[in-house]
């Protein structure tokens, strides 16, 4: 069995105990001000510090960059899209399947350039 070194265990254990927190229902913070997403930012860069074993005053984006972790924005970008590209495709869980609907799909829009367009039509609640 391959022993593995404090770096590689704390990887494991940073990627498998904070980012499921950090990712865990991060499309509802897609669109809110730096302010409020400051603080999983936060928790990242203390994870990164923990992994790259840096000291407080050393620079954590180097090490973000080697470890390939995008900040927590990036994340949040990402993670939507990847949401929305599911939807797209139909792989996605029907609930969400249901609530969106493709600009195409709307008879009132059908005229509109938009309905040509991969565009999305959420419903106001």
């Amino acid at each position: 069995m391959q022993r593995l070194n404090a770096t590689d265990q704390a990887f494991k254990l940073v990627t498998s105990l904070i980012f499921s927190i950090l990712d865990y229902c991060n499309a509802v913070l897609a669109g809110l001000p730096i302010s409020t997403i400051s603080p999983l930012q936060r928790v990242q860069n203390a994870a990164a510090r923990l992994v790259a074993q840096l000291r407080p005053r050393d620079h954590v984006t180097p090490a973000m960059r080697d470890l390939h972790w995008p900040p927590v924005e990036y994340r949040i970008t990402y993670k939507l899209c990847l949401l929305m590209h599911r939807i797209h495709n139909g792989k996605a869980p029907p609930y969400l399947t249901d609530i969106v609907t493709a600009t195409s799909g709307i008879e009132s829009h059908s005229c509109l350039r938009s309905a040509s367009s991969d565009r999305y039509e959420i419903p106001r609640s």
